[in-house]
Parts: C-alpha cells; sequence; structure tokens
C-alpha cells in the first residue's frame, strides 16, 4: 500500500462543487425528488467490479458530504490500497437523496482517479530491481491536475511539475526560439533564480555533448531515443546530471528503459490514457 498525506478539503472542494454543480444542472436531481420519498434512508456500499490501486476515495467522500452532510461515509478501502472484484471501498448511511444525487460524481472521480493510480502501478512494477523511479506529466484533464497527480502517488509513482511556476524545463521549442543548446542555457544561467531547478530536453547525442560542455542544467530529459541510445547518455552524463527518459514509455518498454541507468522515466500515458477502473453503488 501506497500512502500519501490526504490533500486538504479547501484544495478539493472548488474542483468537486464544480463537477456537482454541473451534475445537478438548474434544477437539481429531479429524477430522485419525484421519485423517493423525502424522509427515505439508504445504506449503500460502493464496490469495486475489477482489481486495482484506489484512488479518489476522499474526493467521492467529500463529493457525498457537500451535498448532504447527514450522510455517514465510512471508507473500507483508502486511497493507495490494492482492491479486488467486489471488494467494498466505502459504506454509505443516511439520506437516501444526498446518496443518490451525489453517486454519479463520487464513482466518477474515484473511477477516474483509480485508474490512473492502477496503470501508475503496473509501470512501477516493471521498475523493480532499478533505481528509475515512474513520473507523471503534465499532460491532465485541465482542471484536474492535482488529483490526477495525487493518484500517481497512490500507485506509488512520483510527481513531475504541477505548473510553468514550479521550474525551469527548457523543451525543444524553446531551444528553437532561443537560438540553440547554447544561447538558451546561457539565458538561463543570466536570468533565473538561484531556487529553481533547471532541466532540458534534448533529442540527440550530439544535443547531450553541448549540455555537458556549457553547464547550467540539472536535469536531462532524453527525449524520444531508443534503448541503445538511451545506454550511450548514461555513460556519457557519468552521473553528473539526473537523467530522465522520455517519450512513447509504454508499460512493455520501462523495464528495459529502466535498466539502462536513468533516474527517471516520465510517462504522459498515466493520466492521458488510464482506464477508468469499474466502480459501482448498490443499495
Amino acid at each position: 500500500m501506497t500512502t500519501h498525506a490526504p490533500l486538504p478539503d479547501l484544495v478539493l472542494e472548488p474542483l468537486v462543487r464544480a463537477a456537482l454543480a454541473e451534475d445537478l444542472g438548474g434544477s437539481g436531481d429531479i429524477t430522485t425528488r419525484c421519485a423517493v420519498p423525502p424522509g427515505a434512508k439508504a445504506n449503500a456500499s460502493l464496490r469495486a467490479r475489477g482489481a486495482g490501486v484506489v484512488s479518489g476515495m476522499q474526493v467521492a467522500e467529500l463529493a457525498f458530504r457537500l451535498v448532504d452532510p447527514a450522510v455517514e461515509v465510512d471508507v473500507k478501502i483508502p486511497d493507495g490500497a490494492r482492491c479486488g472484484p467486489s471488494d467494498v471501498l466505502m459504506e454509505l448511511q443516511g439520506p437516501a437523496h444526498g446518496v443518490l444525487s451525489a453517486e454519479r460524481v463520487a464513482l466518477n472521480f474515484a473511477g477516474r482517479l483509480s485508474g490512473i493510480a492502477t496503470l501508475t502501478a503496473q509501470y512501477v512494477e516493471r521498475t523493480h530491481g532499478t533505481a528509475a523511479r515512474i513520473t507523471c506529466t503534465r499532460k491532465t484533464t485541465p482542471g484536474l491536475r492535482v488529483v490526477e497527480k495525487q493518484a500517481v502517488l497512490h500507485g506509488g509513482g512520483y510527481n513531475h511539475r504541477f505548473s510553468l511556476s514550479d521550474a525551469i524545463l527548457i523543451k525543444d521549442n524553446h531551444i528553437a526560439a532561443a537560438g540553440g543548446i547554447v544561447p538558451v542555457l546561457r539565458a538561463v544561467k543570466a536570468q533565473a533564480s538561484h531556487m529553481v531547478r533547471v532541466e532540458i530536453e534534448v533529442d540527440t547525442l550530439e544535443q547531450l555533448t553541448e549540455v555537458l560542455a556549457e553547464g547550467g542544467a540539472d536535469v536531462v530529459l532524453l527525449d524520444n531515443m531508443d534503448t541503445a541510445t538511451l545506454t550511450e547518455a548514461v555513460a556519457m552524463a557519468g552521473g553528473r546530471l539526473v537523467l530522465e527518459a522520455s517519450g512513447t514509455m509504454t508499460p512493455e518498454r520501462v523495464a528495459e528503459v529502466a535498466a539502462v541507468g536513468v533516474d527517471y522515466i516520465s510517462a504522459g500515458a498515466l493520466t492521458h490514457s488510464a482506464r477508468t477502473l469499474d466502480l459501482g453503488l448498490d443499495f
């Protein structure tokens, strides 16, 4: 089980409120209002319909509480733990109206985030026996980055930048706009705060040679290199820089990339291609 401190509800509330407002629309849950007596009580279980790593329980619980604080939530399998088919992740008791009206938002968050955690865990498993760490990217769902990156942590991965203001990451278009490797590194060295780490992306060993000669970078992103080229890049760097491999990092390829000695393997697929874990709520 991968444990991490929960995010403050203050951070999560705007995301959950926006999702609830979208789902409730202008008139609220008219089906429940018309079909279910106002005083009806519910005993419900949120169950997994497949195996995976759980994430989003904190968010799902918040959805129920925001709709009706009288709904009692008991999380049985916490974020970061594994579940199997038919496992009960959460039990709910209280007003049926509140449970029914929050159901879809809670399941959407929990299923999506558990899918990310599950895929991340699959990547991480393939790095066992190496020092390589699996990390996500900024290829996240707009507005949901903070919870999707938390799901990566629940799956045993690590987080890359949360925003453009976190660190300097010089990519190929920055290099082209600045006039090359040497000019862009010199510009960054002249202007960046000493508190900010610098990463630069390279596509070739020739570019890596320029970076090593010029200095000014803390991390080098080795982009879209085959395994043989990555192996040579690791030897060239000789431990002087942190190395991150990226580009078409599928679960099938991760093991061989990790074995060459890179420090990090970043995969946008963790957040943009994760399959939702099937969950259901049963009364």
